[in-house]
């Protein structure tokens, strides 16, 4: 790897570390970002709204490592609430493994210039004593100075209270749930909660069920009702995602009933009669994604002004709504979207584009806005790379499947190799935006297809369907069904093609090689291999996550063992590399090491690495640029160049 490259990849990591989990309060945004070298030195930062010259305020110490490990992968770390006019700012930290609250009020206007937006009202003060488990961040603060949140302890969800006057104390556990239980919710008064629930063999996406609770003046749960309805989940499996008030009555999610991720306004002035007040339903978008982590938002803002997201096939769009009513849609350039927040008519969003790094956008609705983002706002296009066209073939059972293609930017090759990516999850998706691994093979002279082989998200539920009990077959089968097409058209060197994959796609990858002779070699980060291995030592999140992708284990055994790369892995004699993180809680290093040898001793090109201080998925930028510099050399003696 060049030094220009190695550049390339700093930059766009530096990019991506800004402005991380952000949220606007009255005039004021937050957000988390690194402080020091170390990735677990962090803390939460402040400055006023549309004002992106102006010097952050940093609110906490570098003292605690602020981070979120609820069901293993986290999500927002941290809440900022808007209460008794001022900012109630709690978060989880990891060193203590306690929830911390600390109070600042606006500060005056002139304190600007010393960049101090925000008066310290209380000292930060750890509000729970530690917890052998995890914390979501979906606090909730009621007006008898109660906070509620959900926790894991001991492999089951709680939700708890603690009291905002008190310091160190234990959890107040008011419910167990019967398993998960996540997306906490309530009324301004907090006298009504909502959440969502879900038990196995589901993952939340698949199945789960919307709760209300009313909530007595103890604090005490007086009333808990399960929300079913005859015309959305009384007969069918439906997965409600993020129920949030936007009244003291008015509740919104949406539901996936009709195959989309759909809006659902639901009136719980009586929560023994909870009706619908408003359903929207529109084929080909979706308001809602798979919930592998907490604190995703589509919906923000209240019943007098509610933005929406949705994504319409490559993009997002933004929606307005007044007292349920439609008022306008808004076309964004973002193919992917990380953070959004509302606070009256402000809006804030973290977007990414196929030719743009992330952009934090701000904008208040009280002006007047075209409905085309893109004609108005600023975006520094990369204009030195290669952009993702939309490629629809025929896959599994002669389905339509979609793909990128990336064309190669430069001819260094009379016909351009092959790198066909498969992605992880596998309920997960390739979303177009700009990506500099995809970048630095393009300008190389590669010729890089993703493929969202069937059981990708962002397609509707009919599509993410299509993966039950057929992990291993559709996936691959799409992947190899892409390269065929791009052969037969002379796009590509037949004769040089190579898969990646990481996590869920490495499976993919290496079942590719397994069977056929279409791909040569292959590229994996901490791959799955052994589905049996899996089912038994996974994490509790994904414990139930086979039962539909390959079945009960019990009963469909032997596809557990047909399917698992590492049961015939003598079989392969082309070149892999691995790379695998020896801190991976999701799936050991250990499988990655069991294959080790046999993978050499058939191939003397392939080659396993292991990082000490990399998990499931890497971070450090000097591990990111070896597992480049080491796939040049691999891909250069493996497709003899």
């Amino acid at each position: 790897m060049s030094n220009d490259d190695k550049l390339k990849v700093r930059q766009t990591e530096s990019k991506k570390r800004a402005y991380k989990e952000l949220t606007i309060i009255r005039d004021t945004i937050f957000w988390i970002d690194v402080v020091g070298e170390g990735q677990n030195e962090n803390a939460i930062f402040a400055r006023p709204f549309n004002d992106k010259e102006a010097s952050p305020q940093k609110l906490t110490s570098e003292k605690y490592n602020i981070k979120n490990n609820f069901h293993g992968y986290g999500g927002k770390s941290y809440k900022c609430i808007n209460f008794k006019n001022n900012f109630y700012l709690l978060w989880i930290d990891q060193i203590t493994k306690a929830v911390w609250l600390q109070i600042f009020k606006e500060a005056a206007s002139n304190y600007s210039s010393q960049n101090k937006y925000l008066d310290l009202v209380q000292e930060p003060r750890q509000l729970s004593k530690s917890i052998d488990g995890n914390f979501d961040s979906s606090f909730v603060i009621s007006e008898k100075n109660l906070l509620y949140g959900i926790c894991e302890i001991n492999n089951r969800d709680y939700l708890f209270s603690l009291n905002l006057k008190k310091t160190k104390q234990d959890i107040h556990r008011i419910k167990k749930f019967k398993n998960f239980a996540g997306e906490l919710s309530s009324n301004s008064s907090a006298n009504l909660l909502s959440w969502i629930e879900w038990d196995s063999p589901y993952m939340p996406w698949e199945r789960n069920d919307l709760f209300f609770a009313q909530i007595d003046s103890a604090g005490e749960i007086k009333k808990i009702k399960k929300f079913s309805n005859k015309l959305i989940n009384a007969r069918k499996n439906v997965s409600f995602f993020q129920p949030y008030w936007i009244s003291e009555t008015i509740l919104v999610c949406s539901e996936d009933s009709s195959g989309w991720w759909n809006l659902l306004f639901l009136d719980v002035s009586e929560i023994e009669d909870i009706f619908i007040k408003k359903r929207v339903e529109r084929n080909l978008m979706e308001y809602g994604a798979p919930q592998w982590v907490s604190g995703i938002t589509f919906f923000s803002g209240t019943i007098k002004n509610l933005f929406c997201l949705a994504k319409k096939e490559n993009y997002f769009v933004v929606e307005q709504y007044k007292d349920l009513q439609f008022v306008k849609k808004f076309f964004t350039p973002f193919t992917s979207i990380s953070d959004f927040s509302v606070f009256l008519k402000k809006v804030l969003i973290k977007g990414y584009g196929s030719d743009f790094f992330a952009i934090v956008l701000e904008i208040d609705f009280a002006e007047k806005l075209s409905s085309n983002f893109s004609e108005q706002i600023y975006i520094d296009n990369i204009k030195e790379c290669s952009k993702p066209e939309t490629f629809w073939f025929k896959g599994f059972e002669d389905q339509s499947t979609h793909s990128f293609l990336y064309k190669p930017s430069v001819e260094n090759f009379s016909k351009p190799p092959l790198l066909v990516r498969a992605h992880s999850g596998p309920t997960a998706f390739f979303d177009g935006s700009y990506n500099s691994e995809v970048q630095y093979w393009t300008s190389k002279g590669f010729f890089v297809a993703e493929v969202n082989y069937g059981g990708s998200s962002g397609f509707g539920k009919a599509y993410r369907e299509r993966l039950n009990y057929k992990w291993g077959l559709v996936d691959s089968y799409d992947c190899k069904a892409l390269a065929l097409e791009l052969i037969k058209s002379n796009q590509v060197d037949s004769e040089k093609v190579v898969i990646f994959g990481n996590s869920a796609g490495g499976l993919t990858a290496l079942n590719c090689l397994l069977y056929g002779s279409i791909f040569k070699a292959a590229i994996c980060k901490y791959p799955v291999i052994d589905l049996k291995d899996m089912y038994y030592h996974t994490h509790r999140f994904e414990k139930d996550y086979l039962n539909s992708l390959v079945g009960n284990y019990a009963k469909n055994h032997d596809d557990y063992i047909n399917r698992s790369p590492i049961n015939y892995i003598n079989k392969i004699k082309k070149p892999i590399l691995l790379f695998h993180g020896k801190k991976d809680k999701v799936i050991s290093y250990k499988q990655t090491l069991k294959i080790q040898q046999i993978l050499i001793q058939n191939n003397k090109f392939s080659e396993v690495i292991f990082f000490d201080n990399e998990g499931h998925g890497f971070r450090n930028i000097e591990n990111k640029e070896i597992v480049m510099q080491k796939s040049q050399e691999f891909l250069k003696n493996a497709l003899d160049f």
